[in-house]
C-alpha cells in the first residue's frame, strides 16, 4: 500500500534532478581537487631518498 508514496517521491526526486540548473562553484571544485600549477609541485618522497645518480656516474 505504501507504495504510490513512494514512487511519488521518486518521480518528484527525479523531476529535480532532470529539470533543476544547479550552478557549479568551479574555482572551489578545483581548490578541493587539489589541482596545483606546474610550478607549484612538491616532491613529497624527496626527503626519504638520497640522491644516488650522481654518486654511481663517478
Amino acid at each position: 500500500m505504501g507504495r504510490g508514496r513512494q514512487k511519488a517521491k521518486h518521480t518528484k526526486i527525479a523531476r529535480e534532478l532532470k529539470y533543476d540548473t544547479y550552478s557549479v562553484n568551479y574555482a572551489a571544485l578545483e581548490r578541493e581537487l587539489g589541482h596545483a600549477d606546474e610550478n607549484d609541485y612538491v616532491d613529497k618522497w624527496a626527503d626519504e631518498h638520497e640522491e644516488t645518480y650522481e654518486d654511481e656516474k663517478a
